[in-house]
């Protein structure tokens, strides 16, 4: 059986505890004497899908789209839309509504990445994921441009603000080094979503580079949680237990239709055998026997 070079990189756990033990591991800032994580996470509802981008998925010449992609985006937007006119800004606002971009979505809470690697009743029978990449080790890989300003900002990552100081435009930014690299940055606070996901962003040098590609030659950087697929239902319900469910990181009329969706919808299947209907007796027959319809004193 041949095996994808990200197999290296897999971890399936055997319960909730496991799981969550797993994803708080290394939390332990000895530095700050504190417990701060250095990973970030990205769960998704089947194990078998990848980290291609929107944008890669759009197919066709997908790279020579990007810039009338944004600019179109940015002619047609309501002016006041983005929190701010830089080239981030735009891209940011437009990952959250949906135009393909070479984004892709993080968090920086364990939970939140669970809540996406269970919240689809269709993928329930598929095992999950839960992408995990230390963001503080991936800056090594910055150019110096980039590394100067994480320094003078003493961050490990970036602003919309920050980035634009060092890289105005994206191909300014693709320009940076010759080496393809990997940035995460924090959005602006568009609206509750963005807030209560404790969301942030991936973005790297290049339009047509995998990040499951570039994290595979890197494996020191990332790990990849399996969720057996017989967990699922288990950790879905602890959640919403816990209250990481649709009505809290989409909030609105949308994320609460989404959970209430969710909610209602059928469980498992039972494997408990059905418990069969008694037999009908004479006396009981008698008595199941429906009772002759009353005719109404005044029918329409």
């Amino acid at each position: 059986m041949k095996h994808h070079p990200i197999d290296k990189l897999n971890r399936t756990v055997k319960s909730y505890n496991d799981l969550q033990n797993v994803l708080l591991a290394e939390s332990w800032n000895s530095q700050l004497q504190r417990f701060r994580s250095n990973y970030v996470f990205r769960g998704m509802a089947n194990s078998g899908w990848d980290l291609q981008t929107s944008l890669i998925r759009l197919g066709g010449d997908y790279a020579r789209l990007e810039r009338p992609l944004l600019r179109s985006f940015r002619k047609y937007a309501q002016r006041d839309a983005a929190a701010g006119d830089s080239v981030w800004n735009w891209l940011s606002l437009g990952q959250h509504h949906g135009l393909p971009t070479r984004i892709l979505d993080w968090t920086f809470s364990p939970y939140v990445a669970m809540h996406f690697a269970t919240d689809d009743i269709a993928q329930m029978n598929a095992d999950g994921v839960i992408w995990c990449v230390n963001f503080v080790e991936s800056t090594k890989y910055l150019p110096k441009k980039l590394l100067a300003v994480l320094e003078l900002e003493w961050a490990n990552s970036f602003t919309v603000e920050m980035l634009n100081t060092a890289a105005s435009t994206l191909e300014a930014f693709d320009g940076l080094n010759r080496e393809e690299f990997l940035v995460f940055f924090e959005p602006p606070s568009i609206d509750g979503r963005i807030v209560n996901q404790y969301a942030l962003f991936s973005v790297m040098s290049s339009p047509t580079t995998r990040l499951d590609f570039w994290l595979s030659s890197r494996p020191k950087l990332a790990r990849r949680i399996i969720i057996p697929a017989s967990l699922k239902w288990e950790i879905r319900d602890k959640l919403d237990q816990a209250n990481i469910t649709e009505r809290m990181l989409f909030p609105g009329l949308d994320g609460l239709s989404r959970w209430l969706k969710r909610h209602y919808s059928p469980g498992p299947k039972s494997t408990k055998t059905a418990v069969p209907r008694p037999a009908l007796t004479p006396a009981t027959r008698a008595r199941a026997k429906p009772a002759p319809p009353v005719r109404s004193a005044n029918p329409k």
